[in-house]
């Protein structure tokens, strides 16, 4: 208490609490204990040695500061007042006192390392970037106000008491730039990861729609955070038929997450139209995504229907149409060269062979370069057949690829048997061949018999000792020759050697083939 009730001689003066030199602070709780203990001038004494270590006048001090809470002095009279104030003074005691720092009153940065370890320099340096973060955050408010008003100029221009100005592109750009800053401040300082969308100026009118699953889903996706959120912003704009360049941007930037996603080009496609982008550019940018993407159907489906949409357009000029037909031939041909059997390309080019009238010579030879360089190539051979013989210039429509058609030329039935004959001789034992050769003569209803002798040359003493078959292929065809020569007997011999020896592991098709010869058959 103030007053000294024992009616003796008052205790001596307080002295200051006598402490050892601080150490200098190293760290940030380090400082905050070191201005603790500094405003409470007699806490580490009592720590140390307890209020009986203290000398009367200290544990009188001590006890006092409790008094210094505000208001806390209220209860004692006016006298005791001033006799506590007067003892405070005397001891040197901090009128404002520091309460005792907290564990983990710092918290805890994106690390999860606890700031009150941050050195003085580091958390002088933290300090400057939150301070860096806050003006950018108040310039960047000054610039969505500016940017508002200036979008109001069409219904409120400006007032007497405003001072025009401008929205100019340096000041967009500048913007962008500050919220690039600020997101890395924000990460640096926070862990927090921007939305790239949120940093741009140009999205601030959108508000994303993020997908929202079921409730107690079993399987909720989890979408990587880059493609979930430039997701929302495309359900945003596709939800009111938006057709813009940012929007053209963002089907990219999804597409090139995910390039499968058909909704996603489909709406691509209509930006194309709707904003009349140039298709050769279009198809130039197309190409990329194609070489690095190669077995994806959408990018294909993409390509028919921006030639569909380009050709009645050119269609009026002969010289255009042959050099997007060549243009495609040399893409198409590079992206054979990463994959001979990409089903997407090979159905592609068949339409647009129809497309463009690629029925010329230039179609063909790019295909027999393609088989002289793999004659194994079946893809390769079922094109050739195709624009052989579906030329609408000689060939009766929708004629079909197994029938006879009665149009096409004798000159260019012989050119293909003797073509694939040719390429027989260089593997006979490829089956591409033959069966363009059992195709070729259907077509152009040649009979069986007729490639005969060409069959034969790769049989030797079939039956006998001496047996010898340079091509199963050949044997298959020469049992259907005979066949249809009525020569039953010699037909099922190659029948049942091919079951027995020159192809076992189709014996039991061979077998059939036998039966269907004659049912009495043994």
């Amino acid at each position: 208490m103030p007053k000294n009730k024992g009616g003796g001689s008052r205790a001596k003066p307080a002295e200051p609490a006598k402490q050892e030199p601080p150490k200098k602070p190293q760290t940030i709780k380090e400082l905050e204990w070191q201005w603790y203990y500094d405003t409470n001038p007699f806490q580490k004494t009592y720590e140390e040695h307890g209020l009986n270590g203290m000398t009367a006048a200290n544990q009188q001090v001590y006890l006092n500061q409790r008094y210094l809470k505000p208001g806390a002095a209220k209860v004692l009279s006016n006298k005791s007042q001033k006799e506590l104030w007067k003892q405070l003074g005397e001891a040197n005691v901090p009128i404002r006192r520091l309460p005792r720092p907290r564990d983990n009153q710092w918290g805890r940065d994106k690390n999860g390392r606890d700031v009150g370890d941050y050195t003085i320099e580091e958390w002088e340096a933290h300090e400057a970037k939150g301070v860096k973060l806050l003006s950018l955050i108040n310039k960047s408010r000054a610039f969505r106000r500016k940017r508002d008003r200036f979008q109001e100029l069409d219904h409120w221009p400006f007032s007497d008491s405003e001072t025009p100005f401008t929205l100019t592109e340096e000041d967009v750009d500048a913007e962008r730039a500050r919220r690039k800053e600020m997101a890395e401040l924000r990460k640096d300082l926070y862990g927090s990861k921007s939305d790239p969308y949120a940093l741009d100026p140009d999205w601030d009118d959108v508000i994303p729609m993020p997908q929202v699953e079921p409730e107690g889903s079993l399987a909720s996706i989890a979408y990587p955070d880059e493609y979930a959120e430039a997701m929302s912003y495309l359900r945003a704009v596709m939800a009111v038929k938006e057709y813009s360049p940012r929007c053209l941007r963002l089907t990219e930037n999804i597409i090139s997450l995910n390039p499968a996603h058909y909704t996603v080009w489909l709406y691509r496609f209509s930006i194309v139209e709707a904003l009349n982008i140039s298709i050769p550019d279009e198809i130039e940018w197309l190409n990329e995504i194609s070489l690095t993407w190669i077995k994806n159907y959408q990018i294909w489906n993409h390509r028919h229907h921006l030639i569909d949409h380009y050709y009645p357009t050119i269609v009026t000029s002969p010289s255009e149409v042959a050099a997007l037909a060549n243009s495609e031939r040399e893409f198409l041909e590079e992206m054979l060269k990463l994959d001979t059997k990409n089903y997407h390309v090979w159905s592609y080019r068949q339409y647009l062979v129809r497309k463009l009238g690629m029925w010329d010579d230039a179609e063909r030879h790019s295909i027999e370069a393609m088989i002289h360089e793999d004659v194994r190539n079946n893809s390769a051979w079922s094109h050739r057949f195709f624009i052989v013989f579906s030329d609408p210039s000689y060939a009766t429509p929708d004629s079909h690829a197994t029938e006879y058609d009665p149009k096409i030329p004798a000159d260019i039935v012989d050119r293909e048997i003797e073509y694939a004959k040719d390429k027989i001789l260089l593997a006979p034992q490829n089956q591409s061949p033959w069966n363009y050769l059992k195709g070729v003569l259907v077509k152009g209803g040649r009979k069986p018999w007729t490639v005969g002798d060409f069959c034969e040359q790769f049989v030797y003493d079939l039956g006998g000792d001496d047996e010898s078959v340079r091509s199963s292929h050949a044997l298959d065809l020469l049992a259907e020759i005979y066949n249809k020569a009525g020569e039953k007997d010699r037909a099922a011999l190659a029948l049942t050697r091919l079951a027995e020896k020159w192809d076992r592991i189709r014996r039991g098709y061979w077998a059939y083939r036998r039966k269907l010869l004659e049912p009495d058959l043994p």
